[in-house]
């Protein structure tokens, strides 16, 4: 009897659903910043820990999920993961207060890191070998469809907003539109809750659990009655293996032998972050925002962001184990660096205008601003200052958008490019490559340890990165924050051609001898 291969990839794509809940989760606060900050009268400060608060919390939940999920089941804990995703959803939508709405995106953090760690570990246990690795790129895919849904969810949901029907007044879409963008994530959310229910606990945890009639059971349906029996006795030599093995201390990543190998984790995982990955995807709309094309087209041009993401990790994912990981990283750099200074020319040559023709339809005490008229601002945080001092906190961030959309001139073509080709640059390179290195560069002993250890890292600058943005763009400008992002993939393209091997087509002992250098 043959794989059932349908079985198989319907449990992979139901699992998959919480890398997608990831990806909308992260990307649908973009469309949401721009509507709290006056409605909460934020500082950029705490916009940014709404942002990043959680990437702070998943960070807790990656370290602890494989434990909890080891004592009470894989299947369980994501159940639990699909409530509270529900649950964040709902209390995202309905945040009475900014700190309510902080508790409610921290809650849906803990299930962003249990997700992301438990669905590629479910679904690399539930797949037969030969189709492990096609099964787990499915999470990677979903999550990255998952950007590019709340994208475009935003996009309608602001569109819808805007209009006179019957329907978008009768359930206040016109006036709760930001409440509408976060709460759309409880229909993904329920439909992951229901969906795993129906769906096998992972044999191999059954197994650990001395419930072999159990394991037997889903293994007969995965692999056919003859390939059941040698994947099952295959299981229970690993796990009694696993048993034998010495605990694995934290100290033993800092040993001599593992210097270059650790150095060259800790650099993949710190610049796939430090180049700003995470503010662009985390900020999208305000980004283009400020290149004064208007909240409408900034919506719509964050939704490209999200069709380049997914067309480039596809790409990514034909070309990885053709090319190479060294050469995707190094042209990933370049394009990063390139992109980065484009955005930062562009506006770098936008200068500021305020003329009382062009702010005439704008609501606000336009006498406030009479001794800016007809002045030429050269720097964006001289010009918003300026704006800051006449105008109350909680109106200018209501109308920052439509001052900087009149006073602007600048050619916005050069930030969309810019942007567009650090997404399609990231894509294919330091997105899904780090985690392919990561499975390969550490020894087999060390490496759960390991990928942790760098793991943590790599979310503690993500966290940074978000938190820090837009006190970045009011406080050095636009065109410096894109300039120091262009400056670190350059660093990351001399470190990768200088440390970084290729991994391609070696095999992992192959590797560990020729990093792991005793």
């Amino acid at each position: 009897m043959k794989n059932n291969n349908n079985y198989i990839t319907t449990i992979a794509v139901v699992v998959a659903l919480g890398g997608f809940l990831f990806g909308f989760d992260a990307a649908v606060i973009s469309g949401v910043v721009g509507f709290i900050k006056p409605e909460f009268d934020l500082t950029d400060i705490e916009i940014g820990w709404a942002v990043s608060s959680l990437t702070l919390t998943s960070t807790v939940a990656m370290a602890v999920a494989g434990p909890i999920s080891d004592r009470f089941g894989r299947k369980r804990l994501l159940i639990l993961v699909g409530l509270f995703y529900a649950a964040s959803a709902l209390l995202s939508a309905i945040a009475p207060t900014y700190a309510f709405l902080v508790g409610a995106r921290m809650l849906g953090g803990f299930a962003v890191g249990a997700a992301l760690i438990l669905a590629p570990m479910y679904i690399a246990e539930v797949s037969p070998a030969d189709k492990r690795g096609r099964m787990v790129t499915i999470n990677q895919l979903n999550i990255v469809l998952g950007f590019s849904a709340a994208y475009f969810a935003n996009y309608f949901i602001l569109k819808w907003s805007g209009s006179d029907a019957a329907w978008v007044k009768s359930i206040g879409l016109d006036i709760y539109t930001w409440r509408w963008m976060l709460g759309l994530e409880i229909v993904p959310a329920i439909i992951f809750f229901f969906s795993m229910l129906i769906v096998p606990e992972s044999p191999r945890w059954l197994l650990m659990h001395n419930k072999e009639a159990e394991a037997e059971a889903v293994l007969k349906k995965i692999n056919g009655e003859e390939r059941a029996a040698t994947e099952m006795a295959q299981m229970q030599i690993s796990i009694e293996e696993d048993k034998k093995k010495e605990k694995v201390a934290i100290k033993e990543l800092f040993v001599p032998a593992m210097k270059l190998v650790l150095a060259i984790g800790i650099i993949v995982g710190v610049l796939q972050q430090i180049t700003g990955v995470n503010a662009i995807y985390f900020y999208a709309t305000s980004i283009f925002e400020q290149s004064g094309i208007g909240k409408d087209a900034s919506f719509a041009q964050a939704v490209l962001v999200g069709v380049i993401n997914v067309v480039f990790t596809i790409i990514a994912m034909l070309l990885i184990d053709k090319v190479g990981r060294k050469p995707l990283l190094i042209l990933g750099c370049i394009g990063i660096a390139l992109s980065m200074f484009l955005t930062s020319y562009g506006f770098s040559k936008a200068t500021y205008t305020l003329e009382a023709e062009s702010i005439a339809a704008i609501d606000f005490d336009q006498e406030s601003v009479s001794d800016m008229l007809g002045q030429t601002y050269t720097y964006d945080v001289t010009f918003k200052n300026a704006l800051k001092e006449r105008i109350p906190s909680v109106q200018y961030a209501t109308i920052e958008s439509k001052l900087i959309q009149s006073a602007i001139d600048m050619n916005p073509y050069l930030v969309l490019i810019g942007i567009l080709g650090f997404v399609a640059s990231f894509a294919i390179s330091l997105g899904p490559v780090m985690w392919v290195l990561f499975s390969e560069l550490f020894p087999n002993r060390l490496r759960g340890l390991a990928i942790s250890f760098v793991g943590f890292i790599n979310s503690g600058i993500s966290f940074l990165v978000q938190f820090m943005f837009l006190w970045e763009l009011s406080n050095i400008g636009n065109a410096a924050t894109y300039m120091i992002f262009g400056l670190f993939a350059i660093v990351g393209f001399v470190l990768f051609i200088w440390l970084l091997p290729e991994t391609k087509g070696k095999t992992l002992e192959e590797i560990e001898k020729e990093l792991v250098r005793v």
